[in-house]
Order: structure tokens, then C-alpha cells, then sequence
């Protein structure tokens, strides 16, 4: 009796609880390379980078001025692309920090005078007129018909810092929130030899580290932009100046951190390379980096691609027996929540009510991150009479959505039920990637039906029919199997009185590889297709 009250004791105030197994799995082949965060099993996280792909968000480029489009705010730059990348009057002036970051005081070592004010976005098109040169940094690339976008807001990321050259402002990620924790970062901020007109930021994977590896990071990135202001100097507009580091580098940057327990991957070679990137940073940590030998495909064996395969279905099931839907269109994604399965019982529906909202909640939030889907996000939630409980909902959303790396903003719940919520979209979503439109319905997702297509067919009949009633008397159309089998059961006097009236012979051929929705009509003597 007094262990199980411990025991509850323990569960009320969290105590003794198993921290999750977090893993990362990494399968490397020749054409594809793809990284899972599992949590407890769960996958939680997933990138997909390919041999074809050309990741240019993050990468720093020479460009010049095409055009300014006073009206849209705007300016058009030539980085050496298809499309000129879009550059907003907003995005050419210096940005303050975030404000997830916390502003550091620093102190002017060089005595040189502060700089001059800054310039107003009525002043951008004289800073940067038609045919100039611009350091530009992208932000977004190419979504469908649209070209990259940019800014000359500059940052590098390393492991524990983003370097800015062209901001004096540092900070500290708000996320960490010990205020010990704070004080001492903002000590090792302080002490950091940052060159006078830049800033750094000191990302939330940086709490608890000592300030040597800071002192590392900091010369990494200054090295690094050494190198870019080389580039700058020697190379013509329009060049790359910096591409963001591969798949592989990307994760050993800003996943692997001390909540990762074990990294494991396929291939040998990319194995000893993550080892050895780490080993500049942590030799202890190298050890968690482990080369996956077994016979059986490392997603298969830790369960990744059935949770893959899950997150492309158009419908989500919950724990609790409910279920999201998620449509997604150019610029809105719709997501349904119904109860499903789930019905409590049938004794306090409320309750069940909220269960499954929470849930649901739970679910799309990682089901934006899985799928990669941006831009205008509207959740219809089961209606709900309570206040306290639309505010749970809205609450857990809300912390779920802390994980995500790219910035979310959601308002609570409507009177009509609905959830609005943006989420940035730097990059095609993971289904744009790894699906094309489907040549039988032109993403529909649905085709007419046999009866449909029947009606569509004999009005064309008696349109063809009607046309070439003098000069051809044989015809022959070819269809798919489903409509034929409805013309020889149902509609079969409809077409012997087409016969008759237009004094003519019909013969029908089937295509089973051809579209459902195809049909064609051939003059059978000359084998040529007539249009009505």
C-alpha cells in the first residue's frame, strides 16, 4: 500500500521519470540520403536530401540589381538562377534581433564612433539601384513558380553560434531559461573577441557548454567569412559565394546534441566523416556515432519507413481511436479532426470531445514538421462548449509547436471552431519532393465514374456521328475495361439505337493501360481519330 502511494506520489509531481531514447538514423545511398529522429520509436523528425537537388536556403551569393518594382516594395536580383530572386525592401535593411533572442551589451573595443543612422525603406532603391551589386543571403528557395527569396541580413550558423557580419547586436536564445545559466553565457558573451560592426548569437544547443567551445566556434565562422569576403572581392556578379553544408554536416550541426543518445548510419565512409567533425568539438561524443552492419535495411529495422509511408496518408489515425485529415494546397493547408472510433463510451462526451482535440493537436504538429508543409495552416477542431477546454487545446498546440524549428504563429480557437496558424516554408514540402501529379487525374485525387464517363461518351458519339454522318460509316472507340463493362450490361440499347439513327456500325476495343477517363473515336477504315 505505501509503495503504490509513492509510486503516485512520484507520477504527480513527474519525479522518476524515463527521459525518451532519443536516436538518429541515417541511411545514405546514391541517389538519396534521409535522417530520422526517433523518439522513444517515434519518428519525430525527417529530411530527405537527394544526389538531384540543389539546396540553396542558406547560401550566401554575389548578385546584381535587375529591376525595382516600387509598387510591390521590391526588388529582382540575378544570383545566377532561372528565376531572379526576390528581394523585399524589408529584407535589405538591417534586422533587429529576434525576438526569441535576448539583446547583449557590448562594448565598443576599437573607440571607433558608433554607426551612422540607419537607412529607412524609402532610401533602398537609391542604396541599391538598377545594375548595383548585392551580398545576399537566401532565405527561401524556388516553391513551384516562384524564384528564391533573399535578404542582406548576413548570418552563419555554427555549432553553438550564429555569426552576423553586418550586425553589432548578440544575444542569447531566449529558450534557455535558467537564469543561471543566462548569467554565465552572458559572461563567456562578454569575454568572446568578436570583431568590431558583427554579432553573434548563442543558439539553445549551446547550454551547459564551456567557453572554449565557443571560443572555437566563433574563429570556425570567422574563417569562414574570410573566406566569403575573398569571394566577394575576386569573383563577378552574379557568383555563389557560401553553400550550407550537406545533409550529413547539417545534422551533425544541429541535431546531434546531449539529448541524442545514438546516431547510426549505413555507410562507413560518412560514418568516419560525422566522427570526425564531431571530434573537433566533443572527442567523447564520437562515440555515439555507430556504423549500422546488419542484413536488414537500418530503416526497416528501426521501424522508419511504415511511419514514413504514414505521414504521406491523406488520413491520420490517433491513439485514441480518432482521426486528421490533411489536405494541402498551394497556400492553405485544411486539417479535419473528427472523433473516428472513438466515442467514450457514451458516458461524458465532453471528455472524449477534448481527448481527441489534444491529441489531435499532438499529431499535427509533428505531422507539419514530417511533411515539411507551410504557409496558411487551418485546423477545424471538434466544437467544443467550453472555454477552459479550447484553451487547453490551444495551450498544448502551442507547446508542441515549441520543438519546431521553423517559426509558427497560432491564434486560439474561433467561435467557429477553427484554428489559425502559419508556419514559414523555406522549401518544398516533403511531398512535392518525392511525388509527382498523377497523369490519370491531374491531382484531383479523384476520376469520374463509369456512368459519367458513359454520358460523356455517347454525347460525343452523337456529336462525331452527326458530323461525319456522310462520309464515314464505320467506327471504332476505344475505352478503359470499367467503361466497357458498363456499356455491355447497362447502356447497351442506348448504343444500338445510335447505331440505327445514324445508320452506321460501332465496334469497341479496350486500353486496360490507358487513363479511365481517355476515350478515342477512329474512323475504322482509316484508322484516324475524328473530333466532334
Amino acid at each position: 500500500m505505501l509503495q503504490a502511494v509513492k509510486e503516485t506520489v512520484k507520477r504527480l509531481l513527474g519525479l522518476g521519470k524515463k527521459k525518451p531514447a532519443n536516436l538518429i538514423a541515417i541511411s545514405v545511398e546514391k541517389l538519396e540520403r534521409r535522417v530520422a529522429l526517433l523518439e522513444d520509436g517515434i519518428l519525430e523528425e525527417f529530411s530527405v536530401e537527394r544526389a538531384s537537388d540543389k539546396n540553396i536556403v542558406g547560401g550566401i551569393f554575389k548578385g546584381r540589381v535587375k529591376n525595382i518594382e516600387n509598387g510591390l516594395k521590391a526588388m529582382f536580383v540575378d544570383i545566377g538562377f532561372d528565376k531572379n530572386a526576390f528581394l523585399h525592401f524589408w529584407d535589405a535593411l538591417p534586422a533587429a534581433l529576434d525576438s526569441g533572442i535576448e539583446e547583449i551589451a557590448r562594448e565598443n573595443k576599437s573607440g571607433k564612433p558608433k554607426a551612422p543612422k540607419k537607412p529607412q525603406v524609402k532610401d533602398i532603391p537609391s542604396i541599391y539601384p538598377v545594375g548595383s551589386e548585392v551580398i545576399v543571403q537566401v532565405t527561401k528557395g524556388p516553391i513551384g513558380t516562384k524564384g528564391p527569396r533573399v535578404t542582406t541580413n548576413i548570418s552563419l550558423a555554427g555549432r553553438y553560434l550564429v555569426l552576423m557580419p553586418y550586425s553589432d547586436q548578440s544575444g542569447i536564445s531566449r529558450k534557455i531559461d535558467d537564469p543561471k545559466e543566462r548569467e554565465r553565457l552572458r559572461k563567456i558573451l562578454r569575454e568572446l573577441d568578436i570583431p568590431d560592426g558583427m554579432g553573434v548569437i548563442m543558439r539553445t544547443v549551446g547550454e551547459g557548454q564551456r567557453a572554449r567551445f565557443f571560443v572555437r566556434d566563433l574563429s570556425l565562422l570567422l574563417e569562414q567569412w574570410r573566406a566569403i569576403e575573398e569571394g566577394l572581392k575576386t569573383k563577378h556578379a552574379p557568383a555563389c559565394l557560401f553553400q550550407e553544408p550537406d545533409l550529413i554536416e547539417r545534422t551533425v550541426r544541429d541535431f546531434l546534441t546531449d539529448e541524442i543518445d545514438r546516431v547510426v548510419c549505413d555507410d562507413e565512409a560518412s560514418v568516419k566523416r560525422m566522427q570526425d567533425l564531431v571530434g573537433q568539438i566533443s572527442k567523447r561524443s564520437r562515440n555515439r556515432i555507430e556504423w549500422h552492419q546488419g542484413q536488414v535495411p537500418i530503416f526497416e529495422n528501426y521501424r522508419i519507413e511504415k511511419q514514413i509511408e504514414d505521414a504521406y496518408h491523406r488520413q491520420v489515425w490517433l491513439p485514441c481511436g480518432g482521426y486528421i485529415v490533411i489536405d494541402e494546397t498551394e497556400a492553405l493547408i485544411a486539417i479535419d479532426v473528427n472523433t473516428g472510433r472513438n466515442k467514450g463510451g457514451g458516458k461524458d462526451m465532453d471528455k472524449t470531445i477534448l481527448q481527441t482535440n489534444l491529441e489531435a493537436a499532438d499529431e499535427i504538429a509533428r505531422q507539419l514538421r514530417l511533411r515539411n508543409v507551410g504557409g496558411l495552416i487551418i485546423c477545424d477542431f471538434i466544437d467544443m462548449k467550453h472555454a477552459r477546454d479550447q484553451r487547453a487545446v490551444y495551450d498544448r498546440m502551442k507547446e508542441r509547436l515549441k520543438r519546431d524549428k521553423a517559426k509558427t504563429h497560432v491564434l486560439p480557437i474561433s467561435a467557429l471552431g477553427l484554428m489559425e496558424m502559419t508556419r514559414q516554408r523555406a522549401q518544398e514540402s516533403i511531398s512535392s519532393t518525392m511525388f509527382t501529379t498523377c497523369p490519370h487525374c491531374n491531382g484531383r485525387g479523384r476520376v469520374k465514374s463509369p456512368e459519367s464517363l458513359s454520358v460523356e461518351l455517347q454525347r460525343t458519339l452523337h456529336a462525331v456521328l452527326r458530323k461525319h454522318r456522310n462520309d464515314v460509316h464505320e467506327y471504332k472507340v476505344i475505352i478503359h475495361p470499367e467503361v466497357m463493362q458498363r456499356l455491355r450490361t447497362i447502356d447497351e440499347d442506348l448504343l444500338v439505337d445510335l447505331e440505327r439513327k445514324y445508320e452506321c456500325r460501332l465496334t469497341f476495343r479496350t486500353d486496360p493501360q490507358g487513363p479511365l477517363e481517355k476515350f478515342s473515336i477512329l474512323d475504322a477504315m482509316k484508322n484516324a481519330e475524328l473530333r466532334a
